[in-house]
């Protein structure tokens, strides 16, 4: 069995085909798929779509590229959000957060600011709740890093980690997994592909973040869960593992990192 960590199934991109994208992916293999929310406005999109359909769990949090139109006010709609989902077996973690210093206009130093101001607030929100967080890292995992020492959650995941062999490190002795995906199914992707190849096989976790990061055999069109298994092969091929076992130990790796989530399985 297969666990994504990372989909974005209530995307626009899925629309009404999110229920069958769920069913393909559990076809071919995945048992659970874990959807996190970017906004206050897709809180309620992302618990029904996991009462709707099996498998599925799903995460409350305020993306870093949602935080421009966020208002101070949807941190309380957040904690007020998580104290009810705490008695929702389907509610996981808190997600996805993060910073983001890719895109330019996130980069200017007021948004900088307010896109740390939202992370901390975040975390500490986790950590009230004892619940682990999906980050969002692309460019800012330093930063990301300095947080986490100072408001250390009860674990996490580094979703489509893309760091340094150090930087790596750093997040695994702070009990945080890291997210691999489509990224390494490009033969130019070395850095990637070297990482997934030699870190520690407990601190992986695997994800598809579909709609979007597709692998190479989809690129440039819209990804899905459903190509998990095969992601996960490409991991094997890497490690020079069976895909079974590699199946068996990222799972097993999501459900330490999401307890709420082993429970369902």
């Amino acid at each position: 069995m297969w666990i994504d960590t990372h989909c974005h199934l209530d995307a626009h991109e899925f629309g009404a085909d999110a229920v069958a994208v769920a069913q393909a992916a559990q076809a071919a293999g995945v048992g659970m798929i874990v959807l996190p929310a970017v906004e206050v406005a897709n809180f309620e999109a992302v618990r029904v779509l996991c009462q709707r359909q099996s498998g599925l769990c799903y995460t409350l949090g305020i993306h870093p590229i949602y935080v421009p139109q966020a208002r101070e006010e949807d941190l309380d709609t957040l904690r007020a959000a998580v104290r009810v989902a705490r008695d929702d077996p389907y509610f996981v973690g808190i997600g996805e957060i993060g910073l983001d210093f890719f895109v330019p206009m996130l980069t200017e130093p007021g948004m900088r600011a307010r896109q740390e101001f939202f992370f901390r607030e975040q975390l500490r929100i986790a950590r009230e709740f004892d619940l682990p967080v999906l980050m969002h890292v692309r460019r800012s995992q330093d930063i990301i890093l300095k947080h986490l020492r100072q408001l250390p959650p009860a674990g996490g995941i580094a979703h489509a980690f893309n760091g340094s062999e150090q930087q790596a490190g750093s997040f695994i002795s702070l009990g945080i997994k890291l997210g691999f995906g489509g990224a390494m199914s490009f033969t130019r992707a070395l850095q990637i592909r070297r990482l997934a190849a030699t870190l520690p096989l407990d601190a992986i976790v695997l994800e598809t973040d579909a709609p979007d990061i597709s692998p190479a055999w989809l690129h440039p069109g819209r990804n899905s869960p459903e190509e998990l298994p095969r992601l996960g092969a490409v991991l094997a091929e890497l490690r020079g593992m069976a895909p079974l076992d590699v199946a068996e130990a990222t799972s097993a790796n999501a459900c330490a990192v999401l307890p709420r989530m082993a429970s369902l399985m």
